[in-house]
């Protein structure tokens, strides 16, 4: 038996999955096609129904493979997909999201993000997604690759504060988001969404999470997770094409780590003590 999904609540009220599922390179690799398609299905069986995207991902075969597995489930799942910069003018927002609804064949994101800052001003932006939003092809919006003196930034502009969300780099080796973007966040009930929350596997060699996963009868997958679906407000998209990795980690929500293993974790990758500079991949 299951611990519930726990979930996380957008500033609109509405409540989504705390653990979903990213597809980064996801439907470029024709051979892998029937297992990803197979692992998304399966997300969505386990719960995990928050499914991320983007135009950027194979110049549109990840959409087009969501696409694919959602299809005669689109009420089930909470779509997200993104928009490149250099799409991001009112006019080319717009654009850009008919043809990822085209190839998701859905009529409707239920977020829509900017993948990172570019050259159009984000008073153009906001104002080509607010257009969408209220013209309900979008349900909401929100931007990725903000630190906080873009987020402040993107606050004053007229619209600026219905933003949902945003989505960044957050693991345990990647903590810098936690001395003031994610506290910042936070307050204001805008969710962080967490990509790469296992480091793209990197951390699944680190001896202390190995030895922790040991001690919970879990996998260092699990333990990297269950780090990210500890703290408030944040949604964590790791990304698999295999059912067996998807069910791997929809049991990291029931891992139960203990305090001394959660101080150890910090004293192996300590917290941020200074502002570091928002990290990329």
């Amino acid at each position: 038996m299951h611990d519930d999904m726990p979930t996380v609540t957008l500033p609109s009220g509405l409540q989504v999955p705390a653990l979903g599922i990213g597809t980064w390179k996801m439907g470029e690799v024709s051979k892998d096609r029937s297992s990803e398609i197979d692992a998304l299905k399966t997300a969505i069986d386990l719960g995990m129904t928050l499914i991320d995207t983007a135009e950027m991902y194979g110049e549109g075969a990840s959409e087009t493979l969501v696409g694919e597995a959602i299809a005669g489930r689109r009420d089930e799942v909470f779509l997200v997909s993104k928009v490149y910069p250099w799409n991001a003018s009112r006019d080319g927002v717009r654009a850009a999201c008919e043809r990822s609804l085209k190839r998701l064949k859905t009529d409707r994101l239920d977020l829509y993000l900017l993948h990172w800052r570019g050259q159009y001003p984000l008073s153009e932006t906001v104002d080509g997604l607010e257009d969408l939003r209220k013209e309900g092809r979008i349900r909401a919006w929100g931007v990725s690759n903000f630190d906080v003196d873009d987020m402040q930034e993107l606050m004053q502009v007229p619209g600026g504060k219905n933003c949902a969300a945003n989505q960044v780099l957050y693991n345990l080796s990647r903590r810098g988001i936690e001395y003031d973007l994610l506290p910042w966040c936070q307050e204001r009930g805008i969710a962080v969404m967490a990509y790469s929350p296992i480091e793209q596997g990197e951390l699944l060699h680190h001896p202390e999470i190995i030895r922790i996963a040991k001690a919970c009868q879990a996998t260092p997958a699990q333990v990297a997770l269950a780090f990210v679906l500890e703290r408030d407000g944040v949604i964590a998209i790791p990304k698999t094409g295999k059912v067996v990795r998807v069910e791997e980690n929809r049991d990291a929500i029931d891992l139960d780590i203990s305090d001394e293993d959660w101080a150890e974790l910090d004293r192996s990758f300590p917290p941020p003590v200074t502002k570091q500079p928002l990290e990329m991949l």
